[in-house]
């Protein structure tokens, strides 16, 4: 197949133009930034574009012959970003490529959504008929951009699949590696109590559940929450971490009625002298937000079967972020 990846240079778009490769496929990888696809080498099996999704000329050239086009770009944990960025990438931005596709002819359109478009859930595990009640703009414009869509692929006939991951993580994943260097560092700040679910997936498991979606033909028109294969507490989930890289579980704590005004003072100060926030009320979610879900339509329809639990998926991620790269001495 000829699969296009967008968001190609991210955490999660790197990963799956690998798996892709792996599969044999031929890929053509688009971003606006390309170092990190350039340093994989792949050969002629991969075409980079430094693109803009929002170009149509460019992305018309670029979808054109595709069997599988799989939508990951969009803006999203950056906190100075104004709200128009988010409306223009993540609702307008995909509605456009959804049109170019369809007038392309590409055979099947796998936009990447997320969980996130639930809002706060109180009776979990929530599923994909729970209603949608989110709060932050990016959440908003994310639910916004699977509207847009499912309408624009009706209209040109296109195949489309919406999945819903959980949190990703793996080796290459910021937030990952931004943990396990705090609980490494012991300066982890424990917010709460940390008996919240948090609902996870290896970067493995979520390449495979977006192969899956490229060629099950059970998979088009629906949408699907891809997660292992149930949630833990954030105090579990920093406990496997933590024994991963073998290292003392957090123990520093600030109460939630602290953190919420000292998050939003931060947040404003940085903001206004144009710095992206260290922390955020974003943050907080992390902390205090159910996200715990059933996989069960992913499992029946598309035979998705999650092969990494946190323990296993947080030993291998350490295994590979800690191994010594060559010429750099070290970590």
């Amino acid at each position: 197949m000829i699969a296009v990846v967008t968001g190609a240079n991210g955490f999660m778009g790197l990963q799956l133009v690998r798996d892709q490769l792996a599969r044999g496929n031929d890929v053509r990888a688009v971003d606006l930034h390309r170092e990190r696809l350039d340093a994989l080498n792949a050969g002629a099996a991969l075409e980079i574009f430094q693109a803009d999704i929002g170009d149509p000329e460019s992305m018309r050239k670029i979808v054109s012959g595709a069997d599988v086009v799989f939508h990951l770009a969009s803006a999203h944990l950056v906190v100075s970003l104004g709200e128009e960025a988010y409306w223009r990438i993540n609702r307008d931005g995909a509605r456009q490529l959804v049109g170019l596709c369809g007038e392309a002819g590409v055979g099947r359109f796998v936009h990447c959504s997320t969980v996130g478009v639930y809002g706060e859930i109180s009776d979990p595990p929530a599923d994909e008929t729970t209603p949608c009640h989110p709060d932050l703009v990016y959440e908003k414009s994310k639910l916004a951009g699977e509207e847009a869509v499912r309408a624009e692929a009706a209209r040109t006939g296109l195949p489309l699949v919406v999945i819903r991951p959980v949190w990703v993580y793996g080796p290459g994943c910021p937030r990952t590696r931004k943990l396990f260097r705090s609980l490494g560092k012991g300066t982890f700040v424990f917010i709460g109590s940390g008996r919240g679910l948090r609902h996870c997936i290896h970067i493995d498991d979520f390449n495979l559940a977006c192969a899956l979606c490229a060629v099950r033909p059970e998979a088009v028109g629906e949408t699907f929450i891809i997660g292992d294969d149930a949630a833990i507490t954030l105090r579990e989930l920093l406990g496997h971490m933590a024994a991963a890289c073998g290292c003392r579980p957090p123990w520093i704590h600030l109460p939630l009625f602290l953190a919420r005004p000292l998050f939003a003072a931060v947040e404003r100060l940085s903001l206004m002298l144009k710095r992206e926030p260290p922390v955020s009320t974003r943050t907080l979610k992390f902390f205090t937000n159910n996200t715990a879900f059933s996989i069960a339509k992913a499992k029946n329809l598309l035979g998705f079967a999650p092969r990494y639990d946190v323990t296993a998926g947080m030993c291998r991620t350490w295994g590979e972020i800690s191994r010594p790269q060559p010429g750099n001495g070290g970590r």
